[in-house]
């Protein structure tokens, strides 16, 4: 076989300050030049979602293919006889050249966004995030926050949304789940060797490897920086395993959110301060910074120190620059969730930031960090300072948008909890990630091919037009395959174990290609409640054991390392698949990943998800059966809460407590689920079951898909945070520094403004108000005077109506009249006056949270 790699060594230059460095850079193997394209095809990972290609990968060695679903890997261990081979077929030769064509068409091919904002001239958004879930072949993701990240890459490209993303390369990422036959976990951590992923060292302009630096305390830390190319985006990853530094920091990115605080911080500064360093070092200039999550908000403060730095600003101004173009996505859904560091550790690790180059201190970081700025022993909460440099901020749903508001509303004391500035933009789900083969088909022949890279505006009426019976050839056919996988899946598992011919036999009789199906896979955590369907295993194993009726249960999931309670939760379900009277109709299946979760969402019936409301931000894992004719039975929580109608599936009545939702979840499995999928018509289609699974999927899944959400975000995020920031940025930051000292004003002279007496006149049209405002030294313009009421029962927004400064108060010089009439059928009682910041560029209360009301 031929060796797996060539090196060979070239210049880097200089990187981040440091010295110019030489370094091996791992390539490819040596291909037959005829086969070389398929370099190009291995390095993009647009063939997670496109399949094309997979004939290719297939042909030169199968058994890898099947194994991995990583060309890359395909190409690093094929034979080197077959590889000559296959460059010897001109039949094989020609299918390469056609793809590499096609591949490239694909990626120069006018996108949504260059159609639709012709003008726009967006550079690249910088999006940051600890994880990300883009396939088996680079597992860099521990979940569904990692999963989202991923799916937002891979819509971004397919709409042409320019996006430049910043990750970490983890040498063992998060880990392997082994479940022995008792039910305990155990994890392991293979190894991530690099040269097996599909990624390549960032190369510097001379060739050389790109690097940057941090300064821990007494040494540097050099990050390598490698690249991964996602359709026409690109994520950039950080390494900290190099050779030149200590061991100890080589192992900051072994494991995805590493054990400890002192890890977990390291692991974010290198994200933040390291990865806006790494976008510099290779020439991506951004104007928009999305931080996924609270664990990328280094990323903004080190954005301030250099805009600071490149401008002769204050890092106050900077900020004041930088703030306009940051957003910031909140996926956590309560404040104990919110990673928070000890003061006295930030501090050691201060050095890394080089806040003193900007004329700023150690300090400063720490107070945009704490909910009392003033209150030195409060604990550095990276939610906090995602908050206060961003100043947009939004949730992953309509409901943890609210809640979202109730968590953060002491930061902006007195204001309502409607306009605590915290939006929603909802989670979506990359479809053709998602779908199967034949679901696939199915849409492209509904609704065309190019079904997922536009407005989506056709996609109902196409599904309409889907007669029943090939609605629910989908679904037979799906659960078939499920059968097929979740029996080789089962049987790899028990042959892990060291289990006999005898179990293997068993895993083969496993499961019903004909049976109604539910499906239950997530982290087992005990907010998700994933055992609430197992409260009463006496009741679950009946309706698992009629004979007329047979329903059967495929479960995954894991426990976090540390999650004892979510450890038992798994143990419970191992041992529930073992009894004798339910073994073949549940399994739980180990190992929950990516490849599993394609499987079981495109062949379940029915995806079960039961969290505890209000705690599940998004839960986007219901989303991705939407496609493939799966419903789902919910809590009303997350995504859920805002797309259920009875007409699309089913949810657990809001207010029970568990033993209310779990008597509710056993009903409607048994009076409603059940029944409604058995219950079929002379053709053997059950009818309206089907019309349930049209109205999901015609209904939902253009939705709730990250085409979607990605537009969402470009139209109603990117677009104005970067004609924002690039407004202060003009004529040498004038703007930025203007807002400065207004904001500087307002909180030195604050105390000054005061409400004085209110008249109301009323008549059968509403009210007239006149208030005597005093504001001492702060000018009238900066203010904005209101007439303010609550929000009516029922109702989402307030009344707000401004108010006009008319003349000044005889005997005061700092004191105006401030007039409005308001229209309305309310009662004058319900209204009130209040003052707060006014500034036609800035962010109220986002950025300035000041507010007085009326005594």
């Amino acid at each position: 076989m031929a060796p797996r790699s060539e090196a060979r060594t070239a210049p880097s230059g200089s990187s981040a300050g440091g010295p110019a460095r030489r370094t091996q850079l791992f390539l490819a193997r040596g291909l037959p030049a005829a086969l070389e394209p398929l370099t190009e095809l291995a390095l993009d990972l647009r063939w997670t979602w496109s399949h094309a290609s997979d004939a290719l990968w297939r042909a030169l060695d199968a058994d890898a293919w099947e194994r991995s679903a990583n060309p890359w890997l395909v190409l690093q261990d094929a034979p080197a006889e077959r590889l000559e081979a296959a460059a010897s077929d001109a039949a094989f030769v020609s299918a390469v050249q056609r793809a590499v064509a096609q591949h490239r068409a694909r990626l120069c091919a006018p996108a949504w966004f260059e159609v639709a904002h012709p003008q726009a001239a967006l550079a690249p958004v910088a999006y940051f995030s600890m994880e990300y879930g883009l396939g088996e072949g680079l597992p860099l993701y521990a979940g569904g926050l990692g999963v989202l990240a991923g799916d937002h890459l891979k819509a971004a490209s397919d709409l042409g949304v320019p996006l430049a993303a910043v990750g970490l390369l983890y040498q063992e990422g998060y880990f392997r789940q082994q479940v022995e036959a008792s039910g305990e976990q155990h994890e392991r951590y293979p190894y991530n060797d690099p040269l097996s992923l599909p990624i390549q060292p960032a190369l510097d302009a001379g060739g050389g490897w790109l690097h940057v630096q941090l300064a821990l305390p007494g040494r540097p830390l050099w990050l390598r920086l490698w690249r991964a190319q996602v359709g026409r985006t690109t994520l950039l990853l950080l390494d900290a395993n190099d050779a030149l530094n200590a061991p100890a920091d080589r192992g900051i990115t072994a494991k995805l959110y590493g054990d400890g605080s002192e890890v977990r911080l390291l692991q974010e500064i290198v994200l933040g301060v390291g990865g806006w360093r790494a976008l510099e070092a290779a020439g991506v200039t951004s104007e928009v910074c999305h931080l996924n999550e609270g664990h990328a908000a280094f990323a903004a403060v080190e954005r301030a120190r250099r805009f600071a730095l490149a401008h002769g600003a204050t890092l106050g101004e900077a900020l004041w620059a930088t703030r306009a173009g940051n957003v910031f996505t909140t996926h956590t859904p309560v404040a104990a969730g919110f990673d928070r560091f000890p003061p006295e550790l930030v501090r050691r690790y201060l050095p890394a930031f080089e806040l003193e180059a900007a004329g700023a201190t150690g300090e400063a970081l720490l107070r945009l960090g704490r909910r009392d700025p003033g209150d030195a022993r409060e604990p550095l909460n990276m939610a906090v300072l995602g908050l206060r440099t961003c100043a947009r901020t939004n949730g992953v749903s309509r409901l943890h948008g609210e809640v979202s508001r109730e968590l953060f509303q002491e930061l902006f004391p007195r204001w309502p909890r409607t306009e605590v500035p915290i939006g929603h933009v909802t989670n979506g789900v990359h479809v053709p990630s998602w779908d199967s083969h034949l679901a696939d088909r199915l849409w492209t022949d509904a609704c065309g091919k190019a079904r997922w890279l536009g407005t989506l505006s056709n996609l109902e009426e196409g599904l309409c037009a889907v007669p029943d019976a090939a609605l629910w050839e989908l679904r037979t056919v799906s659960r078939g395959d499920l059968v097929r996988y979740a029996r080789f899946r089962l049987e790899q598992q028990l042959g892990q174990r060291g289990e006999g011919p005898a179990a293997a036999a068993q895993a083969a009789a496993v499961l019903d290609p004909t049976a109604l199906t539910l499906g239950f896979a997530r982290r087992f955590a005990e907010y998700k409640r994933p055992n609430l369907l197992l409260s009463d295993p006496a009741r679950l194993a009946a309706l698992l054991g009629r004979a007329d009726r047979p329903v059967q249960l495929v479960v995954a999931g894991k426990a976090h390392p540390a999650d004892e309670l979510g450890k038992r939760l798994v143990a419970e379900w191992v041992r529930f698949s073992h009894r004798a009277d339910v073994r073949a109709r549940a399994v739980f299946l180990e190992d929950y990943d990516v490849a599993l979760a394609q499987r079981l969402v495109a062949g379940v019936d029915v995806w079960i998800n039961t969290p505890r409301r209000p705690w599940e931000a998004c839960g986007t894992s219901g989303m991705k059966v939407l496609v493939n004719g799966g419903l789902n039975l919910s809590a009303l929580d997350g995504w859920w809460a805002e797309a259920w109608t009875p007409e699309t599936g089913w949810a657990l009545p809001p207010g029970g407590d568990d033993a209310a939702d779990a008597a509710a979840l056993y009903r409607l499995l048994e009076e409603e689920v059940v029944p409604m999928f058995y219950r079929r018509g002379p053709d053997g289609v059950p009818g309206a079951w089907v019309t349930r699974m049209r109205a999901s999927m015609a209904r939902l899944a253009p939705r709730f898909s990250a085409n979607r959400m990605v537009r969402d975000y470009a139209e109603r995020v990117y677009l104005p945070a970067a004609a924002s920031f690039r407004r202060r940025c003009a004529d040498g930051a004038r703007l930025a520094r203007e807002l400065a000292r207004w904001a500087a004003e307002l909180d030195a002279r604050w105390r000054e403004v005061r409400i004085g007496p209110v008249r109301v006149r009323s008549d059968e049209h509403g009210h007239g108000f006149e208030a005597q405002v005093e504001c001492g030294e702060v000018p009238c313009e900066a203010i904005r005077a209101e007439v303010y009421a609550d929000p009516e029962p029922g109702g989402a927004e307030p009344v707000r109506v401004a108010m006009t400064c008319g003349a000044a108060l005889a005997g005061s010089a700092e004191g105006h009249l401030w007039t409005a009439r308001v229209a309305t059928r309310r009662p004058a009682a319900d209204f009130t006056i209040r003052v707060v910041p006014s500034h036609p560029e800035a962010a109220v209360p986002a950025e300035a949270w000041h507010i007085a009301w009326q005594r």
